[in-house]
């Protein structure tokens, strides 16, 4: 078994810096975890933590059901891909892939069964004789994973290993990992996979569950649509998703035939179905809604309130395009179909224009501590 357990850990530096505050976490036996965060989360140190290259100052690590808050990283039965690949470069690719095995006094016979192994599930077998100058970036990631796959580990770490890689070969990583987390699992091998990551779109694409960070401290842990759905506070609606989520200041108001909101200097009675689910009092919030959960056009929803606004720009992006408008003094953006524009790109800057908010899509969190209501 190679489930995770993290409890209560902290990581404190000599010069009194708390990095880590009190982290509670359970990764299960063959799952694919991603941490992700704004940088300076300590995603990175806690994967350090896990690996044994860094201290853990106080709380228990155990990786099954081994206590190995003291063990040295190769007793932790872990590999760890970098984002440095850091290949052996006077060695071809076979001995790097070898390398470690002969050190730790394999077989002949064994080692080469594993580097051949996997060097057919990350279909490299024609790199094998080159050297590490010889291949592309995308071929390097393949030898550094494949390093780590030949170790067997009961745990892989990963520390932003695509984050060198250009954005069109990062994309055709993600599938190759994900998919190759998949065939092990399906070969009765699952490997439990720990991926650090700054990338939002790599954490929704690649992660079975997702641990938001900040500034040490988890924030939500739960499935890519869970998050985007139901973030449990402003800090991970505007984290998660692009382009983010409008995050407004707002006042709750209650009035005679119901409730409404005051977004800037501009108020909107909200429809009985959203007011329902918010406090009845007079009180600061923050908005929330998604790009795409805002129209360019009517739309058929119930819930679709229409409000004056003022265009401001638009990025088109091929099938789509994010509109960028004010209600007021507030700033929107919209993301919208490119067929579905209807002339809204002929439209000059400061023009006049109706946009549709889908209320029932709206999200609301407490003004002073962020949590959802």
């Amino acid at each position: 078994m190679a489930q995770l357990s993290l409890q209560k850990i902290e990581k404190t530096y000599p010069n009194g810096f708390k990095a880590v505050h009190g982290v509670d976490l359970d990764i299960r036996d063959g799952e694919f975890m991603v941490f992700v965060g704004p940088s300076g989360c300590a995603k990175s140190t806690l994967l350090r933590m896990i690996a044994g290259l860094e201290s853990i100052t106080g709380g228990e690590l155990r990786i099954g059901e081994r206590l190995v808050n003291g063990l040295a990283p190769k007793e932790r039965g872990i590999a760890m891909v970098f984002q440095n690949y850091a290949l052996y470069p006077h060695m071809k690719v076979y001995e790097n892939l070898a390398f470690g095995l002969r050190l730790a006094g394999t077989p002949k016979a064994e080692v080469d069964q594993r580097v051949r192994h996997a060097a057919r599930l990350l279909e490299m077998e024609h790199l094998l004789d080159r050297y590490p100058k010889q291949l592309s970036g995308g071929q390097a990631q393949r030898v550094a994973v494949g390093r780590a796959i030949v170790k067997k580990p009961e745990v892989f770490l990963f520390d932003e290993p695509l984050s060198n890689l250009d954005a069109k070969l990062r994309a055709s990583m993600r599938v190759r990992l994900t998919d190759l987390h998949r065939t092990l699992r399906e070969s009765g091998q699952p490997a439990t996979v720990v991926y650090v990551t700054h990338d939002q779109v790599e954490a929704m694409t690649m992660g079975e569950r997702i641990c938001v960070l900040k500034d040490g401290v988890i924030q939500q842990v739960d499935t890519p649509t869970a998050l985007y759905d139901r973030p449990a506070n402003a800090f991970v609606a505007s984290f998660i998703g692009s382009p983010e989520m409008n995050i407004h200041p707002a006042q709750l108001h209650p009035q005679a035939d119901g409730l409404a909101v005051q977004l800037g200097d501009v108020v909107l009675r909200l429809p009985d179905a959203v007011a329902a689910g918010l406090p009845a009092g007079s009180m600061p919030v923050q908005f929330g809604l998604r790009p795409e959960h805002i129209s360019a056009h009517p739309r058929p929803e119930g819930d679709s309130m229409a409000v004056p606004a003022q265009l401001r720009s638009l990025e088109h992006m091929g099938n789509e395009v994010f509109v960028h408008f004010s209600i007021g003094s507030v700033p929107m953006t919209a993301r919208v179909p490119a067929d579905q524009l209807h002339g809204l790109d002929q439209l000059q800057r400061g023009a006049a224009h109706v946009f549709h908010l889908q209320m029932g899509r709206s999200h609301w969190f407490d003004a002073a501590t962020g949590a959802r209501l």
